[in-house]
């Protein structure tokens, strides 16, 4: 094989890779992910006589509760999953219903996108919904809730507990008084329309009007997509590409190396192209 033909056989095989994992990086960095928030600090080391930076985020610490079949739950239970949190009470006659409703819509529309697609199914998305009302609202009440909205308890809790454990939680941890440019939330009892969106790390990526079916809920479906395929250091078993995907380029490029080496060669071949 002369210098010319191997030549030909490494183009065809390098260029659909390069336009392939070109495509997948491109395609990728074009997506603007969802901020995160509350930093705690940045650390900074040298390496290789190179500065570095390492920015540190407020990571959600873990509480244990009690859901609405009566499991005691920690939030740590809760393994590679996108999370949405927000706050009710089971008497509430204002905005916890109306919350309550549009938290069942977010359920149902990943269910019917798990038919589709498993990568942003409802198995990838964990509801949780605190109680501020832990005094009341035992698990009795809370299933009784659930029920009649008609949610799938699946990957839905509603939480009740301490009290003074659940507040901490809400304002310590949660930050839900962050952010926050309407109407003030009061420590002494949190009623607030208020959505948190953690990611896989336990990170808070978002803050959402549960009232807003205009704007903030769409942009909370399309942030949980996201984060649902967020690549991640602390994930490294998803292939940065997909198998299937990478079969067809690899046989594409083998059908081209056959095909020009079938030229080359035929060509030598061809007694007419021999020297007599």
């Amino acid at each position: 094989m002369n210098k010319k033909a191997l030549l030909a056989i490494c183009i065809a095989l390098i260029i659909p890779l390069i336009g392939y994992f070109g495509l997948k990086y491109e395609g990728g960095s074009a997506v603007t992910m969802p901020r995160k928030y509350l930093l705690d600090s940045v650390t900074t080391k040298v390496e290789n006589g190179k500065i570095s930076t390492d920015s540190i985020w407020h990571t959600v610490q873990n509480i244990r509760l009690v859901n609405q079949l009566g499991d005691t739950v920690n939030l740590y239970d809760i393994k590679d999953k996108v999370i949405v949190a927000d706050f009710f009470f089971t008497s509430c006659a204002s905005i916890c219903p109306v919350l309550t409703r549009n938290m069942v819509k977010l359920q149902r529309s990943f269910e019917k996108n798990k038919v589709q697609n498993d990568a942003v199914g409802a198995n990838r998305v964990q509801f949780l919904s605190f109680t501020i009302d832990p005094l009341r609202d035992s698990v009795t009440r809370l299933k009784k809730y659930a029920d009649r909205y008609g949610v799938n308890s699946d990957n839905w809790w509603f939480l009740t507990g301490d009290k003074d454990s659940i507040y901490n939680f809400i304002f310590q941890q949660l930050k839900v008084d962050k952010y926050n440019d309407t109407i003030p939330i009061s420590p002494y009892f949190p009623h607030t329309a208020r959505f948190v969106l953690l990611d896989r790390d336990f990170h808070i990526r978002g803050y959402y009007n549960g009232l807003d079916t205009v704007e903030s809920l769409p942009k909370l479906a399309h942030d949980i997509s996201l984060l649902m395929v967020e690549k991640d250091k602390a994930h490294p078993g998803v292939l940065p590409f997909d198998p299937v995907e990478m079969g067809v380029i690899f046989l594409i490029a083998f059908i081209l190396v056959l095909i020009i080496a079938r030229l080359i060669f035929g060509k030598k071949r061809n007694p007419n192209n021999s020297t007599k």
